[in-house]
């Protein structure tokens, strides 16, 4: 059996009950149930449908997220996410360098390397090198001022872990930042590259190994075999060519708002969604989300 999960923005709810029903009944599937009104839906499938892309592209234009998946063992035991564009809504290496007046140059790196078109290690050290000489306090100032976090984030947090599930932060940008994202959210853990200080100011070098797409992997294999639990009982999310590593391998890969070119190697894609899709995917009802 399948599910086919529809949903849109929870900031501006249009999911519309005809349309709903109008594909359950082309695909034979059964009983809708709301997740929650106006905003999420899902409804059982005997078979995997042939024209599920299609469908998925015409919904886009009217802003809804289609997920079809196989309905058992939805319900994951972790989350991995990435943090950068996933978990907060900016780049934390492209709003350091913003402050350090070089901001044009190293978010055009930042985006073709997310995009797959450059060495991520290559790329990480040459923009960390744009920023020798910054002092060590814009990290906090930056921190304050300019991360935001993404939505529906505290409410994926607090409602896996109430149901026994344990997340893990990893990123390829910094544990200056991942260690203060994951506090405010909840994470069990959170992995990064360290950037170098001496007397006060950025050196423009990151501490090695540079954490990557590989590390990412490593970290589902690592914390998967720690906890007993199988990759299959992962959900994982990023929106980069160096999350695509630990996407692929997990049981349930979300790309959030990704890249094309990685959105396009994935078989869950949000782009309307906030990360409370994560819960709507996973057959969570807004009735059973934790908000704090």
């Amino acid at each position: 059996m399948f599910v086919a999960t529809l949903l849109t923005n929870p900031a501006q709810p249009n999911l519309d009950p005809a349309l709903v029903e109008s594909l359950r009944n082309a695909w034979g599937g059964g009983d809708v149930q709301w997740l929650s009104p106006d905003e999420a839906a899902e409804f059982a499938l005997p078979t995997l449908p042939d024209n599920q892309w299609g469908v998925w592209a015409d919904l886009q234009e009217t802003g809804v997220d289609l997920v079809v998946q196989p309905l058992e063992g939805r319900r994951k035991k972790m989350l991995l996410a990435d943090m950068d564009s996933t978990m907060i809504q900016q780049e934390c290496i492209d709003e350091l360098a913003e402050v350090a007046g070089v901001g044009v140059r190293v978010k055009e790196i930042t985006a073709r390397a997310m995009n797959g078109e450059l060495d991520f290690e290559g790329a990480l050290t040459e923009r960390v090198g744009l920023l020798k000489g910054l002092d060590e306090g814009v990290i906090q100032q930056v921190l304050e001022e300019r991360i935001t976090l993404m939505p529906g984030g505290k409410a994926l947090l607090a409602t896996m872990k109430a149901n026994g599930g344990y997340a893990a932060l990893v990123s390829g940008g910094f544990t200056a930042f991942t260690s203060s994202v994951a506090a405010t959210l909840g994470f069990d853990e959170n992995r990064a590259n360290t950037l170098l200080v001496a007397d006060g100011k950025l050196t423009g070098e990151a501490g090695r190994p540079i954490l990557g797409k590989q590390a990412k992997v490593e970290a589902l294999e690592q914390i998967t075999a720690r906890l007993g639990i199988s990759e299959h009982e992962v959900i994982a999310v990023g929106d980069g060519a160096n999350d695509l590593g630990m996407l692929k391998r997990a049981g349930t890969g979300v790309a959030l708002h990704a890249k094309p070119t990685v959105a396009a190697e994935c078989e869950v894609r949000i782009n309307h969604g906030d990360l409370t899709a994560l819960l709507y995917v996973q057959g969570y009802a807004r009735s059973e989300f934790i908000l704090s």
